[in-house]
């Protein structure tokens, strides 16, 4: 599910490219990829292409305030009751790097990206594309969002975080921006158990 959020972010980011200036889908202009393994420029060795934009996630944290949701499934129509593990309710931060080997096109690809953020913010099934979610997604079911609601927040990190964060991925420092991803639930779908629901109390009975 993570990797399905970060592709449909993608794949609107591509198709704004394309709307607003010019760059093909095709160009490939967006990717996900890990920053410690490197910036290559060689298609065939391993590490992050350059040229490109690069999501990665660099932190994940529960968002402790949605914790104690009750674990209660009522459904009204067949009149019967599930228990299940609430969802983990999830924030992550997203880093998202230019690694253009000319400097002033990762600058101008990276404020196209602010850009784009600031413009649109939110993302549910109902306003992306039927492309981007469909484009790259993981092929099993089960890792694919049905329903989502992606609320990105621009992040601001301090120079001391900004040097932690580099030098745990390398110590190469790109342009680059950090947002912080929320809220996705995940959840297994594993029901615990089940019971009919009470419908009618009796109050008043007699012993014959």
């Amino acid at each position: 599910m993570i990797s399905h959020a970060l592709t449909i972010t993608a794949n609107e980011l591509k198709r704004h490219f394309d709307e607003a200036y010019n760059v093909p889908v095709t160009n490939d202009e967006v990717g996900l990829g890990n920053l410690a393994e490197g910036v290559v420029s060689s298609s065939s060795a391993s590490g992050v292409p350059r040229n490109k934009l690069i999501l990665s996630v660099v932190n994940i944290k529960e968002e402790k305030t949605l914790k104690n949701l009750p674990a209660v499934v009522r459904n009204d129509v067949t009149l019967r009751a599930t228990y299940e593990n609430p969802p983990v309710y999830l924030n992550f931060q997203i880093l998202i790097t230019a690694t253009h080997s000319e400097y002033t096109n990762a600058l101008l690809v990276l404020s196209r990206a602010i850009r784009f953020f600031q413009s649109k913010n939110t993302f549910t099934q109902n306003d992306v594309a039927p492309a981007s979610i469909t484009t790259l997604a993981p092929p099993n079911p089960l890792d694919q969002l049905d329903t989502f609601k992606l609320i990105f927040d621009l992040y601001s990190p301090t120079m001391e975080e900004v040097n932690h964060l580099w030098g745990t991925l390398g110590g190469k420092q790109y342009p680059f921006v950090i947002y912080t991803l929320r809220m996705i639930d995940l959840k297994y779908r594993a029901v615990q158990a089940e019971s009919g629901l009470i419908t009618e109390v009796v109050s008043e009975f007699k012993h014959i």
